[in-house]
């Protein structure tokens, strides 16, 4: 059942606890969900004027729902998060957050630790209550990407921080994604340094890309131990062509953020 890295099971019932309360946590973030979606959000948007106050508060109130999410399953021991001087984050105005993306809950943390941040995410067309906080909140992937550039170029312009997995998609197990380029032609376009976060900890499985959901971590709870990196601003490549420029800047990304990759 489990990969061969991983130890085997010692502790059974400990274990069968944390599959059944990581079940119950997804149970009881897609219990919540409506409520945000369906009931305070439009509740707000009458009061919450014009939309760009809107949207600040109503960030920050999914921010507030989802650090008390992470709260939740600390204390029902089954996630950590390790992040540090917590303030640095709450003081974050106008950055290029990139991240690598090991696991389903990695959106989760940084959306609990940055009050401020904006996301480009999928509209969740099968989803109605995710699409509904989504489309209100956050800049939609389906834009092209003139029309994200300038979203995102507004967001930033009012001290937001835009979070961007540069994968794409959660990393695999075995092998390794290609690195976009859509964070680093963002920065160059406006101007934003990026701020690389690694999420490291202990073995996200059970929560990684394929992982069957009734696995967990066989031995020990999931810890998300968040590691930052130094700025790295545009202006930094502006001698170079932009292609080169692109490629070095996106490899200045990736250095940090897969260390294991630099041998």
């Amino acid at each position: 059942m489990f990969p061969a890295e991983l130890p085997p099971v010692k502790n059974r019932p400990l274990y069968v606890y944390r599959v059944f309360i990581k079940w119950f946590s997804f149970f009881f973030f897609g219990f919540c969900s409506p409520i945000l979606g369906i009931i305070l959000l439009p509740a707000m948007r009458l009061f919450c004027r014009p939309k760009d106050r809107f949207k600040k508060v109503g960030r920050r109130l999914a921010s507030s729902t989802i650090n008390f999410f992470v709260k939740l399953m600390h204390f029902l021991g089954i996630v950590n998060l390790e992040a540090g001087d917590r303030e640095f984050y709450r003081n974050l105005r106008s950055k290029i957050v990139v991240a690598n993306h090991p696991s389903l809950l990695d959106t989760i943390m940084l959306l609990a630790l940055i009050p401020n941040a904006d996301f480009i995410v999928a509209s969740y067309h099968n989803n109605a209550v995710l699409r509904g906080i989504v489309s209100q909140l956050y800049i939609l992937s389906s834009l092209n990407f003139e029309e994200i550039v300038k979203a995102c170029s507004e967001s930033l312009a009012q001290g937001n921080c835009l979070v961007i997995f540069p994968e794409g998609t959660r990393t695999p197990r075995y092998g390794k994604n290609i690195v976009k380029k859509g964070a680093v032609r963002i920065a160059m376009e406006t101007g934003c340094p990026v701020l690389p976060l690694h999420i490291g900890g202990t073995d996200k499985y059970g929560l990684g890309k394929k992982d069957p959901w009734i696995a967990f971590n066989p031995t020990e709870r999931y810890v998300y131990r968040i590691s930052i990196g130094e700025e790295i601003y545009p202006e930094k490549y502006k001698q170079l062509s932009r292609p080169i420029a692109a490629r070095e800047f996106t490899n200045d990304i990736s250095a940090f953020l897969f260390p294991a990759e630099k041998t």
